[in-house]
């Protein structure tokens, strides 16, 4: 089975695939009820395929249904058959299914990814021992720690890609000033060590938003928003929880956090002079 990682996200596949053919259907004047009298299906299995909740619908269920929707032109027909057949691959990160929710594959696709973190560094950016220290600060069962350090050194692996995606970090100072861990004060420097080497790589852009700013714009809360290169993939907002998370797609909510993004940008340190507040973190 190919690895997407490099190529394609299978989460992104399945989310532009449902999307089409719920259009298609829209646009031949079907509703639900009617193409599912068609094939004689349920009306919840077309729903399921066209929300994303079928995850892994077959190329012979899609030919049928474009069969009832008329589409008859054979590149576009072949297009959506390749489109199946990758929304039905499995993503690395289904060996850690137990942790990892869908996040990872919207974020293997990603051309640009810009996040507001506090209490803890971007997961892109860890160390594997930072990344160590912040899974048993999170209660993770220690026979478990190692596989969550393998999965974030493993999602790191976009930013090595020959196009690797844009990252945008904005890290509240507290974040900077909070050691990973009490008993081992020299991880939080070596951290620290690779965000500064990290900025040296012309994709990624580090700022630091420090106490004297006092009240901002992110104080709702740490999020992640996600752009994809192919322009049918609409952007997402990710905020994370103990269980996966949350996504946010509507053009309004897309908006606000771009705004709130905008706002974050202009008030943290730049990013030289961020390096600078970096630099004097391990002097």
């Amino acid at each position: 089975m190919p690895d997407p990682t490099g190529d394609f996200s299978p989460t992104i596949r399945r989310r532009r695939l449902s999307e089409e053919l719920k259009q298609l259907r829209t646009a031949s004047g079907f509703t639900l009820e009617q193409a599912a009298q068609k094939l004689e299906w349920s009306r919840a299995k077309i729903a399921n395929i066209e929300t994303g909740k079928r995850l892994r619908p077959y190329v012979t269920d899609i030919a049928l249904l474009l069969d009832v929707y008329n589409v008859t032109d054979t590149k576009r027909r072949e297009a959506l058959f390749e489109l199946t057949r990758q929304s039905r691959v499995k993503g690395w990160w289904t060996r850690y299914s137990d942790f990892a929710g869908a996040y990872f594959g919207f974020e293997a696709e990603a051309s640009s990814i810009a996040t507001y973190q506090v209490g803890a560094i971007p997961g892109l950016l860890q160390t594997p021992e930072y990344t160590a220290a912040s899974a048993r600060a999170a209660l993770t069962a220690s026979d478990d720690i190692d596989r969550v350090v393998a999965a974030r050194e493993r999602r790191q692996q976009i930013l090595k890609r020959e196009t690797p995606p844009r990252l945008w970090a904005i890290i509240d100072e507290a974040t900077l000033a909070r050691p990973a861990s009490a008993s081992e004060p020299a991880v939080m420097k070596r951290q620290i060590r690779h965000l500064l080497a990290a900025t040296e790589q012309s994709n990624i852009t580090v700022q630091v938003l420090p106490f004297a700013t006092g009240l901002h714009a992110g104080t709702g809360g740490p999020f992640v928003l996600l752009d994809f290169p192919n322009p049918a993939d609409r952007p997402i907002v990710y905020l994370e929880t103990r269980h996966d998370g949350l996504y946010l797609e509507t053009p309004d909510q897309i908006a606000d956090y771009r705004d709130v993004l905008d706002h974050l940008q202009g008030t943290a340190l730049s990013p030289a002079e961020s390096s600078h507040h970096l630099t004097r973190l391990i002097d």
